[in-house]
């Protein structure tokens, strides 16, 4: 059984510096979520880098917006 970390641990990730790179990268390797909140939450969700399925993830939706681009 894997432990969900509560709301108040993934407020404190958002919100620690050091889990953005560059200002607008997210990389936590502890947050599993594959598509965690944006810096600015209402701006969407982004990709957390440290997570492989996250990345995966962001490279289909990006090798398909090419492929409908080439078409």
């Amino acid at each position: 059984m894997t432990h969900q970390p509560d709301q108040k641990t993934k407020e404190a990730w958002h919100a620690d510096p050091k889990n953005w790179k560059l200002g607008i990268f997210y990389y936590n390797p502890d947050d599993k979520r594959i598509l965690p909140p944006k810096r600015i939450e209402w701006m969407g969700w982004t990709v957390n880098f440290a997570n492989p399925w996250s990345v995966a993830i962001f490279l289909a939706m990006l090798l398909t917006g090419i492929a409908l681009i080439l078409i």
